[in-house]
């Protein structure tokens, strides 16, 4: 790492949240950054995956409880809207 270079390697491309008329995605990656743990993260990459913006990176832990309370909150958001169906009836 040479001038403060940043090395990255994405290991797993998950998914692509947003894509930009410009080309740039907003996507759901598994990253190393400077030969550290891979770890989940969210940034925008531009179409060669040679530049990116700022972003966030999670453990797989992390991970895990964004994952259960997301689930939890479209369930349960899910469950209302059942429930006022029903209602409606």
């Amino acid at each position: 790492m040479a001038n403060g270079e940043i090395e990255f390697n994405i290991h797993e491309r998950i998914a692509v949240l947003e894509r930009h008329e410009n080309g740039w995605c907003r996507e759901l990656n598994i990253v190393s950054w400077n030969k550290g743990e891979p770890k989940l993260d969210i940034r925008e990459w531009s179409p060669d995956h040679e530049r990116m913006t700022r972003g966030i990176t999670l453990s797989e832990e992390q991970g895990r409880k964004l994952s259960d309370a997301l689930s939890n909150r479209y369930a349960s958001r899910e469950n209302r809207k059942l429930e006022r169906d029903i209602e409606e009836r």
